[in-house]
């Protein structure tokens, strides 16, 4: 619905709402729960009436930042932007964001053409820290190519670091990604990734709760974490040290009762730090993106078990591969020297011993047996770590 079709409604009152309180106040949000759009608006034009709930001071604040918001130019300054003003009620809105209570958004601006709800309902956030390592991007970039081609939609903030190899791994795959960003739809942050933004609004969805041209700040950064965790099925923190702010995204999660999961990373790595105390505490150690979506997809979506090389005498018989264990390394040996170390009887040794020279694992040696290049080889393999 645009501006035209309801100029003095609900809509236009969130936008004029969405400039004047900051993303994520919860105080504004219980207004509009209990008095409504319309009554805080007026009251908020007004000035006159103080809403419950806040200094003086602050409402002062409010009022005077009322007295220059024009929701009806935000409105056109979007729509030349590509962008949509979405809010609850309409068709597009995803109904996981109401999870938020008085700290849901007032509404969401959306570039891109494809449904925001249709695409936040099979989603993952792959989060983490902007100066990550060379591993960090790696595995960003790994899991969201993997992901992408299990049907998922890749959901993170557009930043440097982490957010950026995520959203590149989604489009090399050619799937879809979500960025939402803590500033206008309408502007690029950071700068360096204007033509990473830029194809994600071509190919996916730019997402942002403030008003068009507004800019992004320290807190904005954190309130805006919220809404990745909530739109999402899940949060992954790919990197994180103990101070980042991809932990606040996961801790959103928790508090919302998402999946949250974390990648290991080296033990001595700072950077890694952050996840290790999320693992340590109620996060999923994840690896690879079959482990995602065996935690968030539907029931049968199992990650394949994993299992170290098959080797040609792990297929003996148990009494072969005894026999076959009992030979020394070195040198030749007696058979009563091979059946006394297989604890079985010479006869019974001799049997296995010729059923082991027809696979080419030993052979004789005057009146004893030695082990073959082949046996060598794969005792060498078989003792490898996995």
């Amino acid at each position: 619905m645009t501006a035209g079709e309801d100029p003095d409604g609900e809509r236009l009152g969130r936008v004029f709402l969405a400039r004047v309180l900051e993303p994520g106040d919860e105080v504004g949000g219980r207004w509009v729960r209990e008095a409504g759009v319309a009554e805080v608006t007026r009251r908020l034009r007004e000035g006159r009436e103080p809403l419950p709930g806040v200094s003086v001071t602050r409402w002062a604040g409010l009022v005077a930042r009322a007295g220059h918001a024009q929701p009806a130019r935000d409105l056109a300054t979007a729509e030349a932007a590509g962008a949509r003003f979405v809010c609850p009620g309409d068709a597009e809105w995803p109904g996981q964001l109401d999870d938020l209570a008085d700290a849901r958004p007032l509404g969401l601006w959306v570039r891109g053409r494809p449904s925001l709800r249709v695409w936040a309902l099979r989603s993952v956030a792959l989060v983490g820290a902007r100066a990550c390592t060379e591993y960090g991007t790696h595995m960003a970039a790994t899991l969201a190519s993997g992901l992408a081609e299990h049907g998922w939609v890749v959901v993170s903030g557009g930043a440097y670091g982490i957010d950026g190899a995520a959203h590149r791994g989604a489009l090399a795959a050619r799937g879809a990604t979500v960025a939402v960003l803590a500033c206008g739809v309408d502007r690029t942050y950071p700068r360096g990734h204007t033509a990473l933004i830029g194809r994600i609004a071509e190919q996916g969805l730019v997402v942002g709760e403030l008003p068009p041209g507004d800019h992004p700040t320290p807190s904005r950064f954190i309130l805006r974490n919220r809404v990745i965790a909530a739109l999402t099925r899940g949060t992954v923190v790919v990197e994180a040290a103990c101070r980042s702010g991809s932990l606040a995204t996961a801790r959103a999660a928790q508090r919302l009762g998402r999946f949250t999961m974390g990648v290991p990373g080296p033990a001595t790595s700072p950077l890694s730090a952050g996840v290790h105390e999320l693992l340590r505490a109620e996060a999923t150690l994840v690896t690879d993106a079959a482990e995602v979506v065996e935690l968030v997809g539907d029931i049968g979506e199992l990650a394949p078990p994993r299992q170290g090389p098959v080797l040609p005498r792990d297929l003996l018989a148990p009494a072969v591969r005894t026999v076959l264990a009992a030979l020394p390394g070195d040198r030749a040996a007696p058979v009563e020297e091979i059946a006394l170390g297989a604890r079985t009887t010479r006869d019974e040794a001799i049997a296995r011993l010729y059923e082991l020279r027809a696979l080419g694992y030993v052979e004789r040696h005057g009146d004893g047996w030695k082990l073959t290049r082949q046996a060598m080889i794969s005792v060498r393999d078989g003792r490898r770590p996995c």
